[in-house]
């Protein structure tokens, strides 16, 4: 396990690869529900593949880190260049962390930003060469909770808007997410981060996000590992069975062992190669 923290936070550290195109600010002006405060800005990672028959499929990439960093490389600008490679556009999220010095609402602050991405990626979909009717959005641990968040909560904007642009990811990845807030299932440190020591029943049922599902939920693939002591494989069966419920498209990849952070030891094409598979086969990536 302690060798899995350092990988954890030595990935998290590392420069950020050389690959990006452009990182851009999520807000040109004011950030919403911001507190007058020194804090460090969201932005997105700007990946674009070359060469490749446009318009093409894109993904948002929202690192985890327990809402209390943002693993940006392992999680983040590794898994974008490979999506650019195979064709993909990609967006790394560097969103806020929730905290009551910086924000009004810390529960709502990491969802603007992933909002505001998404809404950023769409406006933006002809410029890049991306499909609009093909953005998806992955994520990982924390970083998996917030997708899923985006997933389930898009009918409620927590930015402002146009009518026209969609804030619904056309289909979600989810990588040993965090998916509840309940005490018995939750991660700990994600549940503190985000809804604080005196969560309400409330924000706790509003942000276990098997409970949001609905007809309308994004076809979702997930991923976990069996043996994770750090975030429960039940939290992906849990919103497995919802989506099932739900009668939402949906596939699930339980591998036996490998913990939390899995990624993090094997290859890359170990754990991709069945993402795109899945994204092949629901017709968001072109054979």
């Amino acid at each position: 396990m302690r060798k899995l923290l350092f990988l954890f936070l030595t990935a998290t550290y590392l420069p950020l690869m050389i690959h990006a195109q452009e990182i851009i600010p999520l807000y040109k002006d004011s950030i919403p529900g911001a507190l007058p405060a020194k804090i460090e800005l969201p932005d997105l990672t700007i990946y674009l593949p070359k060469d490749v028959k446009h318009p093409t499929t894109g993904i948002l990439i929202i690192p985890g880190g327990g809402y209390g960093f943002v693993s940006s490389t392992k999680e983040g600008s590794e898994i974008a260049s490979y999506f650019a490679k195979k064709g993909v556009a990609a967006f790394v999220l560097k969103y806020r962390l929730p905290s009551d010095a910086t924000m009004r609402d810390k529960k709502t602050g990491p969802i603007q930003d992933a909002q505001r991405a998404l809404q950023i990626i769409r406006l933006n979909a002809e410029k890049w060469g991306v499909d609009n009717s093909k953005i998806g959005v992955i994520g990982f641990s924390a970083g998996g909770h917030l997708a899923s968040t985006l997933g389930t909560h898009f009918n409620k904007s927590f930015i402002t808007k146009d009518a026209t642009t969609s804030l619904r990811p056309d289909f979600m990845i989810l990588v040993y997410p965090v998916i509840t807030m309940k005490k018995e299932l939750t991660h700990a440190g994600s549940r503190m981060n985000l809804l604080g020591k005196a969560a309400t029943e409330e924000d706790v049922n509003y942000f276990s996000n098997e409970e949001q599902v609905t007809p309308t939920t994004p076809p979702t693939y997930l991923t976990h590992a069996g043996d994770d002591k750090v975030v429960s494989v039940q939290n992906s069966i849990a919103f497995y069975q919802a989506l099932l419920k739900n009668h939402v498209s949906a596939e699930m990849l339980l591998v036996p062992q490998g913990d939390h952070g899995f990624i993090f030891q094997i290859k890359q094409e170990e754990y991709m190669d069945p993402i795109f598979l899945w994204m092949r086969k629901g017709g968001w990536l072109d054979e």
